[in-house]
């Protein structure tokens, strides 16, 4: 087994972004360009990624959380009115406003719909409507949304996300329980999915999800470093497994081993990563947390740093010096 990477300063200057895009330069550069008017560029980027469905989920969400994307989704639509990725990005954008409480969620559903329509072997308009479904739906909408995403792509990154956050949410209770659906359901899609394939770390996802729910009810610390939610047996025994599975797939992005890998190529690798380090700090594994930390650079997430109500750039700086001795 490859050893982590070495330990030490992190390797880039500056805090963390948070910035939804992560790694993808490609996606930075079209947002921008999006958000002046230039919607051409995302057309080209949208089909330039093909059925790479994880990425083009990705991509997709991030250019529609624009503030400015619903107007140029519209003049893009008024253009092509037979573009299945207009009519995906005007009903992504269109989600998002509904959430911010700025549309109605039936008129973002059934714009869902209808770009699901337009392109029904893609999972990205269903991973909309689980978006929306996630906040305004039923269980039985939200499972409806999971199903089409997975019957059109089995190993959905971000929907399995957000399915694993919906499923924690249920049965709050007083305690935490080894046998909680969301554990079942995590341990599931681990063990289904490809031995390369990143949901392997859905259980840390779950266990984190988990605690946002036990800790916003009052049944557990509201500071992570007071709880034992991550030493538990259970805990360990998931922790331990997705660090091996990352030591495996995804320990050196540049070697010839990982390269090719979906592990090392996964265009939200870095939100498992953020997942892992989180619990791997709170379980008590400094060395593991900083390599880790180390491979994340800049590429922080609100989730879970953010749980269950905490300024994430201050928990993630606090996690930094906790465990590299820098800010």
């Amino acid at each position: 087994m490859t050893p982590p990477p070495p330990l030490g300063r992190p390797r880039y200057k500056g805090g963390p972004t948070f910035d939804p895009v992560l790694d993808d330069t490609e996606l930075a550069t079209v947002r921008d360009a999006l958000a002046r008017g230039r919607w051409g560029e995302a057309r080209q980027l949208l089909a330039r990624t093909g059925d790479d469905w994880d990425r083009r989920g990705h991509r997709l969400v991030v250019l529609a959380e624009g503030g400015s994307s619903l107007a140029w989704a519209r003049d893009w639509q008024l253009a092509e009115p037979d573009s299945p990725d207009a009519a995906l990005l005007l009903a992504c954008a269109t989600v998002f406003r509904a959430l911010q409480g700025k549309d109605q969620p039936d008129a973002a559903r059934a714009l869902c719909l209808t770009a699901a329509r337009m392109a029904p072997r893609d999972p990205t308009p269903w991973l909309c409507a689980l978006i929306l479904a996630r906040r305004t739906g039923t269980d039985d909408e939200r499972v409806r949304a999971f199903d089409q995403v997975r019957a059109r792509h089995r190993d959905h990154h971000h929907a399995h996300h957000l399915m694993a956050a919906c499923l924690a949410e249920h049965q709050e209770g007083d305690r935490d329980d080894p046998l909680h659906e969301v554990y079942d359901f995590a341990s599931w899609a681990a063990e289904q999915a490809p031995a390369d394939s990143p949901l392997a770390v859905l259980p840390v996802v779950a266990h984190a999800e988990r605690y946002r729910v036990l800790a916003r009810a009052g049944v557990e610390p509201a500071d992570p470093a007071r709880s034992g939610h991550w030493t538990t047996r259970r805990a360990r025994q998931v922790m331990k497994a997705a660090f091996d599975w990352w030591l495996e797939w995804d320990t050196d992005e540049e070697g010839p081993d990982a390269a090719d890998s979906t592990a090392a190529t996964h265009p939200r690798r870095k939100v498992d990563l953020n997942y892992l380090a989180h619990a791997k700090l709170h379980e008590g594994r400094l060395a593991e947390a900083a390599a880790l930390l180390t491979r994340i650079g800049p590429h922080a997430t609100h989730a879970p740093w953010c749980y269950p109500d905490r300024d994430p750039r201050g928990a993630f700086r606090a996690a930094r010096r906790a465990a590299l001795g820098a800010a």
